[in-house]
């Protein structure tokens, strides 16, 4: 029998498809400046380096499950940053990064073949996730019209690419529905401490949950607030039977989360500073671009949280607006890389230096 290779029946690969933008925007004479993804250009704090170095000479096998320290050191980071309390340290995992998570949950949880929900506007990486395991792709936003034999639904507030952020009664809604319906319901908070004019909550929080975490995961990550994206470095947490499922699976699989990065991953977790002081570099960056944006014509959407402005310009598609900014040598994401209902907008990251974002902004309004 012929084999079907499985990169075949997946999508483009998003950033391949508009090589030819990026292109036309380093030919601007100043040079390119790349505000299409949402990867960290700071550097990582000294302590979290000084981690990493110690663990260095270890040389046997980490635990799949994290060492103790790390699993107790993420069960009351998740308690002091977001509320979220009743973890214990047999229902939370680390995990080789977020993105690595994600794409291969569907498959982890064994719900191949079935439905997966995903929000309207999403990030591309909860549907390639779902056509890996041969999964029906749903985008829906709203329980009310979610379909009620989905396996799994992937929630994502704040939101990448729009920034928009859920309240508790939408998160509730999501819970009831996989109460009524079986699905386990995971909630990607990778953004989750960087709200801006609303305060994001955790589907695990107790005002959503009522105390309880039954067919309940949350995706949280290290590499926004703390720079860790090349550590690969993110957790797991929530109902502690399907932690358990996901980590046997994940020891026969070998998905562990090399020893080194552990140890830095309890420095990151154990250390709020180094989080606050990156979320106000964020924050001062995220006002220099809105102005400009606001004064260049454009109309910003949501954003209430995350790293991103998810923006518009009347009369003009994600691609017109991509070239628009080409010529100024900016480069965004397409707002159609995450749905057909994001084509009118672009996703413009504010991960990018001091200096370059203040020179993004003068080339908008110049």
């Amino acid at each position: 029998m012929a084999r079907t290779p499985l990169g075949s029946q997946l999508p483009d690969f998003p950033w391949d498809t508009i090589a030819d933008v990026k292109a036309k925007a380093a030919s601007h004479p100043d040079g390119l400046i790349d505000l299409s993804v949402g990867g960290p250009v700071d550097p990582v704090a000294p302590s979290i380096q000084l981690a990493l170095s110690e663990a260095a000479a270890a040389p046997g096998y980490p635990q799949t499950a994290g060492m103790p320290e790390l699993r107790a050191t993420i069960v009351s980071s998740l308690a002091r940053r977001f509320g979220i309390e009743g973890l214990s340290e047999r229902s939370v995992l680390p995990v080789i990064g977020l993105k690595e998570a994600v794409a291969w949950l569907p498959t982890l949880l064994g719900v191949r073949g079935q439905k997966v929900v995903i929000p309207e506007v999403a990030y591309p990486t909860y549907e390639v996730g779902a056509l890996m395991a041969d999964c029906e792709v749903v985008r829906c936003d709203d329980p009310a019209d979610a379909p009620r034999d989905a396996a799994l639904v992937f929630v994502n507030s704040p939101s990448n690419p729009t920034g928009g952020v859920a309240s508790v009664e939408q998160m509730r809604a999501w819970v009831a529905f996989g109460r009524d319906t079986g699905a386990i319901i995971a909630s990607d908070e990778c953004y989750l401490y960087l709200g801006w004019s609303v305060s994001p909550v955790s589907i695990l929080h107790p005002s959503v949950t009522d105390g309880d975490n039954t067919g309940l995961l949350a995706l949280h990550s290290l590499s926004k607030t703390s720079n860790l994206a090349s550590y690969r470095a993110g957790t797991i947490s929530g109902d502690e039977s399907l932690v358990q499922e996901l980590l046997l699976v994940r020891k026969h699989a070998g998905l562990i989360v090399p020893g080194p990065i552990q140890a830095a991953m309890v420095a990151a977790l154990g250390d709020d500073l180094h989080e606050e002081m990156q979320r106000s570099t964020y924050a001062a960056r995220r006002v220099t671009l809105m102005k400009a944006l606001q004064d260049a014509g454009f109309t910003i959407d949501d954003s209430d949280a995350g790293l991103y402005l998810w923006a518009r310009r009347d009369g003009m598609d994600s691609r017109s607006l991509l070239s628009w900014l080409a010529e100024r040598g900016i480069l965004a994401a397409p707002g159609h890389f995450y749905g057909p209902a994001g084509s009118n907008h672009v996703r413009i990251s504010l991960t990018a230096p001091d200096e370059r974002i203040a020179e993004a902004a003068r080339r908008l309004v110049s």
